[in-house]
């Protein structure tokens, strides 16, 4: 039975071309992408090693094989780090399971935004901390406040992400990312297991074994209460409380900025209103 390891390096080996590393592409391929003996040759490695880390027979390859495979394969930074994860090659987070406490410094912090919707969510992307405006940019929260459920099991997130299925296999890959590096922390595997029982999405989506973490990305939203908004994503981690990650959204200069002011004034008026 193939391991981890070794569906993630077949998922890998299948997009790269045979143009993409110099070798010819013409003729009969029966396989999409290189070709397993090919890729051992260019990692100068056997093929029958090759062969045992892809079927699952060999699952701790040398750092220096997997060095050779980060190349071949054409991994980018989050890819690689992913790929020694999977080969028990890079130390565990010491933390197993995501603390779910938040720094209060942090949370004030987001609260003196009025205008940037801010969010802490741990490993398993569970929401730990808001502020007012990511609560009316989210709608409250009232579907559930775990960001994988929002994407794959809200139907309002269908109307709220004009770019949806480019938001789902990106926050999937966030979520393969985390997962690589704490596959036993209990919370990522009930949110694993939730969205595996979700549908046909996911389960494609998660098969890819795309891996990739998050920084600066831009998303359009169709917000119910203010119309289009174009937002501007910042992903950090917090580095207090490991597992956590602090995302905050800016609008983008415009109407969009202007929307969001507005949606913030609304979220002020409601409070106010109790």
């Amino acid at each position: 039975m193939a391991s981890e390891l070794g569906a993630y390096l077949a998922t890998r080996r299948a997009r790269i071309t045979p143009a993409a590393v110099g070798l010819p592409s013409a003729g009969l391929r029966r396989v999409p992408g290189l070709r397993r003996e090919e890729v051992a040759t260019l990692a100068g490695m056997s093929v029958d090693y090759y062969v045992r880390l892809e079927q699952g027979r060999e699952r701790r390859p040398s750092a220096e094989v997997l060095e050779s495979l980060s190349t071949v394969l054409q991994l980018d930074a989050d890819e690689r780090l992913h790929l020694f994860a999977l080969a028990g090659a890079t130390p565990r987070t010491a933390t197993a399971v995501a603390t779910d406490r938040v720094d209060p410094a942090l949370a004030q912090l987001m609260d003196a935004w009025p205008d940037n919707p801010a969010l802490v969510h741990n490993r398993a992307f569970d929401v730990l901390a808001t502020n007012e405006i990511a609560d009316a940019l989210f709608g409250g929260w009232s579907f559930s406040r775990n960001l994988m459920e929002i994407v794959f099991c809200d139907p309002a997130a269908r109307s709220l992400y004009v770019d949806r299925d480019a938001v789902a296999a990106n926050t999937v890959a966030g979520f393969r990312l985390h997962h690589g590096r704490n596959p036993e922390d209990p919370r990522i595997r009930a949110v694993l297991h939730r969205l595996l029982s979700s549908g046909p999405e996911f389960e494609a989506l998660w098969a890819a074994h795309d891996a990739r973490g998050k920084s600066l990305e831009r998303k359009r939203l169709r917000h119910p209460r203010v119309g289009p908004l174009t937002l501007t994503v910042q992903t950090f981690d917090v580095r207090s409380a490991p597992g956590q990650q602090l995302v905050v959204y800016h609008g983008e200069p415009g109407a969009s900025g202007d929307a969001l002011r507005l949606l913030g004034s609304l979220a002020a008026t409601d409070r106010a209103r109790g």
